[in-house]
């Protein structure tokens, strides 16, 4: 034992403080002192002789207690004891206040033994004796039932004042505490309540003195009451119970000897001092039930005391009606044993009395209510992500009945599901994720259409799921990263898309495909757009990239998911996850499957996959390895592990990547070793690799698909000639698939696949191959021009030129199936690619030094007279046109709209699984081998002009003829969908149109049917997407232009025009002078039929800063591999040209000019080639709008006529150039005609055009300037205000620019349209309404001067001044005013045209007829209104 100064360290006490028996102290140790220190303090402390603070005693077997406080003899050294410590403790006191430092002033005498017994008596409470008292004469009181849970917590603020204890200090807890059970005991004498002023007794203790003492005596009899505190244990230090007897006795006295009405104001002043809740409790106890045992005793006293007891009662509950009106609502009754679900049985523990409070939760749930309402419900799900009906009844043992909301409902809704992805608990979170995944999987199939009647996914991504995702990928749990990849792979990938974008693989151009990519708007307003028209375009692009860094998340997620999640730095947690935690095969699949869908984003996608670090690296090396180890596994029993075995997804992952672009290829092949393990998987069968079967066969075909890819930009031309009899003995199982066609084996559709791969791979080798002979030339003489040329492939003309005849013997073998239609359906996708191959060859054997034209012309005879030629007149190439239409989208433009579960920020091509029964990519399509057939016609014929006609004979099929007809009709909606379905559709109607340009002027069945074909054309240039800016070249050089397929223009067309006009006119009998305009129409079609190469070079040279796109289309479409930039196509953002792209030279020379004229520039005149271009461009409408009026009715008229307006406001005479003029007016006269002039709208919303008012103003502006009053002008400037128009644009002519009515002098019968249409119906605005009396009045509109809106005036004043009609008091006042106004106006003329006016008409010199005496009701109204103003005896026509 450790012996320190002051201090003893017991076994088992602890350290304690000694008593100090010397004035002399002994020192202490200090820091820094050693151990040799305290030794040396040890035997000072010894030397002295002191005796210890305390000592061992053993008090065992100690058999009395020490009162006196006498030490205790030692004994074994088992207890620490302190000296002159007393066995009892004393009475607590409160600890006496701290002084402060100064006040501690000691002095040498004072004894420092009784200084410490004084301040430190605390310690004589924590060491003394525990003795235990007896308590077999206290009662035992159980606490009172309050229907709570847990007690009630109360502050220290809740604590009554009345309660006043007699003797001694207690805590603040001991004081609440005591008043409560004084409350609990008191509560159990029914009588009322009251304080008494001199004890200190509630009124409850005095109010019946039978009662008092029964409840007394039960409870010290039963221990049940609580007797302590009536007996008056504890009201004073020494009050006996007799004490408690006698106050009981006086307040009984006191309480006889008061009234009924004392008692009763004592009784509402002690309801008016309580607690209200503690009153409403005691209200809402019901009649008749006792609150204790003793209260149960109560009800067998004598009958006085019940009587007296009743009476009590009774006041008590008329004094609480009177003061409490409004009932209070009882609380909740015992339960019954019907109510209570578990019955207790004996033995149970803690059981006696059942708490149904507890047990509620045990009872059988209610059943759902069968609602039949049309109010909408709350979607629940099941755990396969299945939608419940709200009225099924399902067994709770399902697991559906764990939340909280509707409990009787099964299943869990989207907000307790976004609850659980959550939780702290691992299985909740797991099972939370699972479900929304599932839930999204059968919403994106459109399992919910028909039910909800939102969009689930819309919800999700509304609510955050795309965050709640991402967050739960960062968990550190397998199996909750594995649930959320399975989630993220719902919401991405859509497995129906990729199974038809690998079916399509093989299409003529399949490979290509537009990025998944939402539309983005453009934000940018016209002074951006003129910087960015000065900008470079990679500066523009740098621009962009900043603008969307500073984007917030949620903003860029909202607009595009992907994106969103790219900016999360999903890739680098996916590679973490495929690097490090290594999980199962199933969530590799997903993670390559999520991959795969976010690099068909776009190549900015493809890039950021390409730059994170490590994530190729980890998928080649991992699940594309070279060599791996043959994993042996039972029948039916999956991999436990992928890693370091090759995986078909992985290579797909690397293929979809490749066609992002030739520099991502490049890298692909070079850093990454593709190339050698594109040898490695293709030099082997797939029954030979050691896989399983089936992903062997899909590893090869990825494989086969990445070579394709790369072919197309020229590369791995190399492993051609290395693999080269690989590639020979694969071709040479092609026959037998053709011959023996496999119905039941699993793997011929595979093989088939494969076959397809192949020949595709061998189309872009061919491609390559017949561009080596030009780069070659064009590298050899690189030396003398000093230009950089692209180096030749390593392989020429001759490495391909021997695969032709073995492949089309396999097109001849192929089409002689089609007379079998089982074996044809499975050979005709094979059958396309050959056919397209054969196009490819003969394409490039033309541009080959080694071509020999005889050759090759009698190789296609007699191919032709063979095979082909024949082929085209089977009665079932027949049925293929028939098809076109249950197969096409242009005909069926419903199969393209979007589902309700499209998401504008998450792109997909909306297959929703299962094989639609007539979709244009369906098994039973006929549009891939149609497009391959005319193709290969297109080839042949132009490379043997003889064989053209005989090509021709496809063109003559009927259901070819219904087919164009119909597809013009249609316009489906334009979104990723369509267009991916409507670009393999245009590709073919785009080769019949090809094969038209080149049979039109030799086949007369081809010629009747010319203007369906340009009828065509022209739909095909408008509707053309991205990506095809080749064919949109080729239709506007080749067939838009072309004179052969308008005919009109041959056969007397404008003559049979102006003939027709004038029976027209004649019928109706007008021959106003506005017909007769100099040129006529006829004459002006005549011209711009005689200009249509002039046309054609217009618009061409008009398109030509289009250059750059048409040469990267141009170099796809016809197989220069060595210029292609990407299979990739551009962004889908909608068609190449807009609707009005006849007029879009007019817009744009209109946009040039205020740009210069913004600068500070005056254009005057513009230069003679812009004059012919806007020339031609009015040429080319009038021809249109005159023989193709249908290609047009899609554009409104009013934004035709905004086109056409961008003449008067370009320059200052382009207007008055003859030619200009001219087609102008044959344009207005088309454009005023009753049919057309009816849907005319100038309030709904133009495209291109932000505001009509605006653009009227503009012309308001330029006609005040410089049109000298030209009649055109002024048409068009009349069309506008016409009374179905807004009036504002009539208020801007008559209010701000009233000059312009000095010179637009439109004569009446110049007007294009009828006077009606400006002065029926009457107008109603009063401003405009005055406009027009002013500008009469004082003369700045004159008949001379505008005579059309002079009548239009006068018109709508005469209808108001005559009105009669109930009106508000200001229009009344003012139309009295005109009225009086005109009536003393001292012009004559003008008096008499606004009084006298009858009906508008044209023929007439002021545009109206009048009256020649007003008719009686006028001249009543006049009377009224004049009054003495007029003379009773002469009426206002003799004045």
């Amino acid at each position: 034992m450790a012996v320190f100064d002051g201090f003893v360290a017991g076994e088992d006490s602890g350290l304690r403080r000694k008593p100090f028996q010397a004035r002399k102290m002994l020192g202490r140790p200090k820091p820094g002192e050693s151990e040799d220190d305290l030794l040396l303090f040890q035997q000072q402390f010894l030397a002295a002789g002191t005796s210890p603070a305390a000592k061992v005693v053993n008090k065992r077997k100690v058999e009395s207690e020490n009162t006196d406080g006498g030490q205790v003899n030692a004994g074994p050294r088992d207890t620490v004891t302190l000296e002159a410590l007393p066995d009892l403790p004393p009475t607590l006191v409160p600890a006496p206040p701290k002084k402060s430092k100064a006040e501690k002033v000691r002095f040498q005498g004072d004894d420092s033994e009784k200084q410490m017994d004084l301040q430190d008596r605390h310690i004589t409470a924590v060491l003394s004796k525990i003795i235990e008292r007896d308590t077999r004469a206290t009662p035992i009181c159980l606490p009172v039932s309050t229907g709570l849970a847990f007690p009630k917590v109360f502050h220290r603020s809740e604590v009554q004042s009345e309660v006043k204890l007699i003797s001694g200090k207690k805590s603040i807890f001991a004081q609440k505490l005591a008043a409560k059970k004084a409350a609990e005991a008191n509560r159990t004498v029914p009588s009322v309540s009251a304080v008494s002023p001199f004890t200190g007794v509630t009124g409850e203790q005095r109010s019946a003195p039978t009662q008092v003492t029964e409840i007394s005596e039960k409870g010290h009899r039963s221990g049940t009451g609580d007797g302590r505190q009536i007996s008056g244990e504890k009201l004073g230090g020494e009050v006996a119970p007799q004490e408690a007897q006698k106050i009981h006795e006086e307040n009984v006295a006191r309480l006889q000897a008061m009234s009924k009405e004392e008692i009763e104001e004592e009784r509402n002043n002690l309801l008016a001092r309580l607690d209200p809740s503690l009153v409403a409790f005691l209200k809402s106890r019901k009649p008749g039930k006792n609150y204790s045992d003793g209260a149960k005793d109560e009800m067998e006293t004598s009958g006085a005391e019940k009587s007296y007891e009743d009476k009590q009662r009774y006041s008590c509950s008329t004094t609480e009606s009177q003061a409490s009106p409004i009932k209070e609502a009882p609380m909740d009754q015992k339960p019954t044993e019907a109510d209570i679900p578990l019955k207790p049985e004996k033995g149970w523990v803690h059981m006696d009395v059942p708490e149904h409070e507890k047990l509620e939760w045990m009872k059988d749930l209610p059943k759902p209510r069968r609602r039949k309402t049309n109010k909408e419900m709350q979607a629940r799900f099941s755990f396969h992500g299945d939608l419940i009906p709200p009225d099924v009844d399902l067994p709770t043992h399902l697991g559906l009945h764990h939340h909280g909301e509707q409990q009787e409902r099964a299943g869990y809704s989207l907000q307790e599901l976004f609850h659980l992805a959550r939780s702290q608990i691992i299985q909740q979170r797991t099972l939370a994720l699972q479900m929304l995944a599932r839930i999204v999987q059968k919403a994106k199939v459109g399992d919910f259409s028909s039910s909800l009647k939102y969009s689930i996914l819309r919800m999700l991504l509304d609510a955050g799921f795309l965050f709640l995702l991402r967050f739960s990928l960062d968990d550190s749990v397998e199996n909750v990263i594995a649930a959320c990849i399975q989630a993220l792979k719902a919401l991405l990938v859509s497995p129906s898309d990729e199974e038809y974008l690998d079916r399509t693989f093989s299409w003529y151009l399949g490979a290509s495909a537009f990025p998944l990519r939402p539309n983005e708007a453009e934000e940018d307003n016209e002074d951006e757009e003129d910087v960015e028209e000065e900008e470079p375009k990679a500066r523009e692009n740098e621009k962009d990239k900043t603008k969307e860094d500073k984007k917030a998340d949620p903003d860029v997620a909202r607009a595009d998911a992907v994106k969103g999640l790219l900016k999360m730095k999903i890739l680098h947690r996916l590679r973490y996850i495929l690097e490090v935690v290594r999980p199962v095969p199933s969530v590799i699949l997903d993670i390559l499957e999520i991959l795969t869908r976010i690099a068909r984003h776009s190549s900015e996608a493809c890039n950021q996959i390409l730059g994170c670090p490590r994530l190729l690296e980890t998928i080649v090396s991992e699940f594309l390895p070279s060599t791996w180890k043959i994993q042996t596994l039972g029948t039916g029993e999956p991999m436990t592990s992928t890693y370091g075995v090759p995986i078909a997804a992985a290579m797909k992952l690397i293929r979809i990547l490749a066609s992002a672009g030739r520099n991502m290829s490049a890298i692909l092949l070079n850093k990454y070793n593709m190339k050698a393990r594109i040898g490695r998987f293709i030099s082997e069968d797939p029954s030979d690799l050691p896989l399983e079967q089936q992903e062997a066969f899909v590893l090869s075909i990825e494989t086969l698909r990445l070579w394709a890819v790369a072919a197309n930009y020229g590369q791995t031309c190399d492993l051609y000639k290395d693999f080269y009899p690989a590639l020979m003995k694969m071709l040479q199982t092609l026959p037998s698939l053709i011959s023996q066609p496999k119905e039941d084996d699993l793997l011929y559709s595979f093989y088939m696949q494969r076959a397809e791969v192949l020949v595709c791979l061998l189309i872009n080798i061919t491609n390559s191959a017949g561009c080596a002979a030009e780069l070659q030339a064009q590298f050899t003489s690189s030396g003398r021009d000093q230009m950089e040329h692209i180096s030749p492939p390593p392989l020429d003309w001759s490495h391909v030129a021997g695969i032709k005849p073995f492949l089309e013997g396999c097109v001849k073998r192929c089409l002689k199936e089609i007379r079998r239609p089982v074996t044809w359906n499975k050979v005709r996708q094979l059958t396309a690619t050959y056919i397209i191959y054969l196009g490819t060859y003969y394409s490039k054997l033309i541009q080959q030094p080694s071509y020999r034209p005889v050759e090759c012309l009698e190789e296609l005879e007699q191919f032709c007279s063979e095979m082909l030629i024949p082929f085209l007149s089977l009665p079932a190439l027949e049925n293929m046109f028939e098809d076109l239409r249950s197969h096409s989208v242009l005909c069926n433009p419903r199969s393209c709209y979007p589902g309700p579960e499209t998401i504008h920020s998450l792109v997909s091509l909306g297959f929703t699984g299962g094989e639609p029964p007539l979709s244009l990519v369906g098994s039973k399509s006929p549009f891939a081998f149609l497009t391959a057939l005319l193709y290969l016609l297109n080839t042949i014929s132009s490379v043997h002009k003889g064989l053209a006609e005989k090509c021709s004979t496809i063109l003559y099929s009927k259901g070819l003829r219904d087919y164009l007809v119909h597809s013009c009709k249609g316009t489906p909606p334009i979104n990723h969908r369509s267009a991916w379905l409507l670009r393999h559709e245009f590709h073919f109607q785009h080769f019949v149109l090809q094969l038209v340009s080149k049979t039109v002027a030799l086949s007369p069945q081809v010629t009747r049917q010319a203007p369906l074909y340009h009828y065509v054309a022209m739909t095909l240039l408008r509707q053309l997407l991205p990506g095809s800016e080749h064919l949109a070249h080729e239709l506007l050089s080749k067939l838009a232009f072309n004179q052969d397929l308008i005919p009109e223009g041959k056969s007397g067309g404008p003559e049979a025009e102006d003939l027709c006009n004038i029976l027209q006119l004649g019928a109706d009998g007008d021959t106003s002078v506005k017909v007769h305009f100099n040129p006529t129409r006829g004459t002006l079609l005549g011209a711009a039929f005689k200009q249509l190469p002039t046309i054609r070079a217009r618009y061409l040279a008009h398109f030509a800063h289009l250059q750059s796109a048409i040469l990267r289309s141009q170099a796809f479409y016809t197989g220069q591999n060595h210029l292609t930039q990407s299979v990739l196509l551009p962004e889908m953002t909608g068609p190449l040209l807009p609707a009005d792209w006849a007029f879009l030279p007019l817009i744009n020379l209109y946009d040039q000019v205020n740009r210069e004229e913004m600068k500070g520039k005056m254009v005057d005149s513009l230069p003679a080639n812009l004059v012919e271009m806007v020339t031609c461009s009015l040429q080319w409408a009038l021809l249109l709008e005159t023989w193709r009026d249908e290609l047009l009715q899609g554009l409104p008229l009013a934004a035709k006529l905004a086109r056409l307006v961008c003449v008067f406001l370009t320059g200052s005479n382009l207007f008055l150039e003859p030619g200009i003029h001219d087609n102008l007016t044959a344009l207005l006269l088309i454009y005023c005609q009753q049919k057309k002039m009816n849907t005319l709208d100038l309030s709904t919303p133009l495209p291109g055009l932000a505001s009509f008012h605006d653009l009227y103003i503009s012309l308001l502006e330029q006609f005040e300037s410089v049109s000298f009053g030209n009649q055109l002008f002024g048409c068009f400037l009349l069309l506008p205000l016409q009374r179905k128009f807004n009036t504002q644009l009539r208020q801007a002519v008559f209010g701000e620019h009233v000059s312009v009515l000095r010179t637009l002098g439109v004569q009446l019968k110049q007007l294009p349209i009828p006077l009606e249409n400006y002065t029926h119906p009457a107008e109603t605005s009063l401003v405009l309404l005055r406009q027009y009396f002013k500008t009469l009045v004082t003369g700045t509109l004159r008949l001379s001067w505008c005579p059309v809106l002079y009548a239009v005036a006068v018109a709508h004043i005469n209808s108001f001044i005559f009105s009669q009609e109930a009106v508000d008091e200001a229009s009344d006042a003012a139309r009295r005013s005109m009225l009086r106004k005109s009536f003393l106006l001292t012009d004559e003329v003008l008096r008499r045209h606004l009084l006298h006016f009858k009906l508008p008409n044209v023929e007439s010199p002021c545009g109206f007829d009048m009256y020649e005496e007003l008719p009686p009701m006028r001249r009543r109204w006049m009377q009224k209104v004049l009054g003495d103003l007029l003379n009773p005896e002469t009426g206002p026509e003799a004045k």
